[in-house]
């Protein structure tokens, strides 16, 4: 595993997104894993700069959202397909008709979980997934004790990654209390991993998932198994982390061959 610390939320975003770039620059149909939430949004933010300086086309590119609520009406504005409509496709430039999200409105669920894990394996697989983290080491809607050979499914969300999403509807009552979401096995089929993290109300989960033992109990972990996995945080989601000064050095020292920041830049 990676780990990038940097002083910023903006830094974090702009070095996960180079990553991200990297990765089109090398393959243009490349098929992208989406995240939702406040994390990933700065990476989003820089891509479509990168898209409207013309340092990077994204036609081709194909994308699969992690998750959707249960319930909700796809054109309810937190519904991920608006979410996702929203803060990536029409800022990135990314083709709609390329774009995917579960279907949580679907009559059968788990014929639709099963479609969905069906249409990444057609795609040839995820090259890159944006991944945030919940509080409670949720990646994805995978909750605790979520096993890491899970597939897409439903699931029912915790009572804390209900009330940390409360902010985004009128009532907490009104937070769906299920959800479809890929699994932690299909999250460690994508051949890179990119997770962001900031803010100090992260730092207990970034150190569990980076230096605690690998657990059921913080879903994150599962990216300890990873042989691609990169975890960019900043400065306070960085707080608890033991290893720190080795993280800091071991990234001014990457040989020339591990750097990508440049790429994709006007």
């Amino acid at each position: 595993m990676q780990v990038v610390i940097l002083p910023t939320a903006a830094e974090v975003g702009r070095i996960a997104a180079a990553k991200v770039a990297s990765v089109i620059q090398r393959r243009p149909d490349a098929v992208l894993g989406l995240a939702t939430g406040s994390s990933p949004l700065a990476i989003y933010a820089d891509l479509a700069e990168r898209v409207r300086s013309g340092a990077l086309r994204v036609d081709a590119v194909r994308a699969f959202a992690l998750d959707e609520y249960v319930g909700l009406p796809l054109d309810h504005p937190e519904s991920y397909h608006s979410v996702i409509r929203r803060t990536v496709t029409k800022p990135v430039g990314l083709a709609p008709g390329l774009v995917h999200v579960p279907d949580g409105a679907a009559a059968d669920l788990d014929a639709a979980a099963a479609d969905y894990e069906t249409a990444i394996r057609d795609a040839g697989g995820v090259d890159v997934q944006i991944l945030g983290i919940g509080a409670n080491g949720h990646i994805g809607f995978n909750e605790p004790t979520s096993s890491f050979a899970s597939r897409t499914r439903i699931k029912t969300l915790a009572p804390r990654t209900r009330a940390d999403n409360a902010r985004f509807f009128a009532s907490p009552d009104d937070v769906p209390r299920h959800c479809v979401t890929q699994g932690l096995g299909t999250i460690l089929d994508a051949r890179e991993l990119v997770l962001v993290a900031t803010g100090p109300a992260k730092a207990d989960a970034v150190h569990a998932m980076v230096e605690g033992p690998l657990s059921s109990m913080c879903p994150g972990s599962a990216l300890q198994l990873h042989p691609h996995a990169m975890v960019v945080v900043d400065e306070a989601a960085a707080a608890r982390l033991e290893m720190a000064e080795y993280y800091r050095y071991t990234h001014a020292n990457r040989p020339a061959w591990q750097r990508f920041e440049d790429q994709g830049r006007a």
